[in-house]
């Protein structure tokens, strides 16, 4: 934690409100496996985020695990995180965490605020979020991100809506986030839609779909692997990862382009072993230049077996029109089924302006689940 603690204002004091940083267990090396007790703080943390999800969705297919929690919050030399626990009398009363780039939006904090269930509307969100913010500027920051998430179910046909400023897609006005991130001071920038498919996809539908993209794509082979990329193939990964960073809709959000190489994804794909996670990925390669030019990405936690989550996917600007994100996301649902039998429903999420992407989920059989709200703060 930088710097000294941050001072709390005298009614979240009188109210009995105390916020901690959380004890995270440091990694002696890059490639230490997991098996570190977490602190009890950081237990308590997980509780909240548990408990939060189980409110929400009624399960735990969006929550990390806590192997996974514990390697993300133990950050790396991209983002430094850090997370706090507000407690109430002595037991957990919600949480808070700022993140901060290092390499690129070097101007730019994440913020997330959690409060439990029983103590909501009683100041702890907003003792926690003036925390988080203060955080933030004392460390030179000066745009504030946050999400929260709402359940398709908790839009009315006929509710009253924020629109993004993007222009695509709304939040109710009356669910509590919404009005707590407006209030605030902060701006909805951009909407996502949450989707959910189930598997197994129909053995004609996946035939029909995979033939009609091949028709269009005979330029390019599709490379397939698992948790690892290939030597041979890292370097034209990296540099599509580079290419997503800022490829994919941001709305107002001023994202810098990321700067990746083959260190980084051996970074990333390392944390994602340590955290537990595996993954399936499918590449378009060029047969005339042997590039790499698309790619989709599947993630899958033992821990919560019924359930996958589709990632990244990118078609590089130049080979779009081919069918190659059909082709690489058809391939990859198919390897993924082959490899965690186990797993019943993919979940994605796609800017409600990137409609290209959108149809080819939804020809896939992808349907709504919820949406997203991605929130954007500038600091005077």
């Amino acid at each position: 934690m930088p710097g000294t603690p941050l001072p709390l204002p005298p009614d979240a004091v009188a109210a009995g409100i105390t916020i901690s940083p959380v004890d995270i267990p440091v990694r002696e090396n890059r490639t230490q496996p997991p098996g570190v007790v977490p602190s009890e703080d950081f237990r308590a943390c997980h509780a909240l985020r548990e408990t939060h999800e189980l409110s929400l969705w009624g399960n735990l297919d969006r929550c990390p695990t806590l192997a996974e929690s514990l390697e993300f919050w133990r950050g790396n030399q991209y983002e430094e995180r850090h997370l706090f626990l507000a407690s109430r009398d002595g037991s957990p009363a919600g949480l808070c965490s700022v993140t901060l780039p290092l390499r690129e939006n070097t101007d730019t904090a994440g913020i997330d605020v959690l409060v439990h269930p029983a103590q909501r509307r009683q100041g702890v969100g907003r003792t926690l979020l003036e925390f988080a913010e203060a955080l933030a500027r004392r460390q030179g920051r000066t745009s504030l991100d946050g999400y929260h998430e709402i359940p398709l179910d908790r839009v009315g046909t006929d509710a009253a809506m924020l629109p993004a400023k993007s222009g695509s897609g709304a939040l109710p006005l009356a669910d509590p986030a919404t009005a707590f991130a407006s209030t605030a001071g902060y701006t909805l920038e951009q909407v996502e839609r949450s989707s959910r498919l189930d598997l197994p996809v129909p053995s004609g539908l996946m035939t029909r779909l995979e033939a009609e993209a091949a028709a269009r794509a005979s330029a390019y082979t599709v490379v397939l692997w698992d948790d690892q990329c290939p030597d041979e193939f890292v370097a034209g990964f990296a540099a599509l990862k580079e290419t997503m960073s800022t490829d994919v809709p941001t709305a107002g959000l001023g994202w810098e382009r990321e700067a990746w190489d083959p260190a980084r994804v051996r970074d990333e794909e390392a944390t994602m072993v340590r955290g537990g996670a595996q993954s399936v990925v499918a590449a378009a390669r060029h047969r005339g230049t042997g590039e790499l030019v698309a790619y989709t990405v599947l993630n899958w936690r033992p821990e919560v077996p019924g359930s996958a989550t589709q990632q990244d996917t990118l078609v590089a600007g130049p080979h779009r029109g081919h069918r190659l994100g059909m082709l690489v996301k058809a391939a990859n649902l198919g390897r993924a089924q082959a490899r965690w039998p186990s797993v019943r429903s993919v979940l994605t999420w796609n800017a409600s302006e990137n409609q290209h992407m959108l149809s080819i989920n939804i020809a896939l059989g992808f349907r709504p689940a919820g949406y997203e709200g991605e929130w954007q703060k500038r600091l005077g």
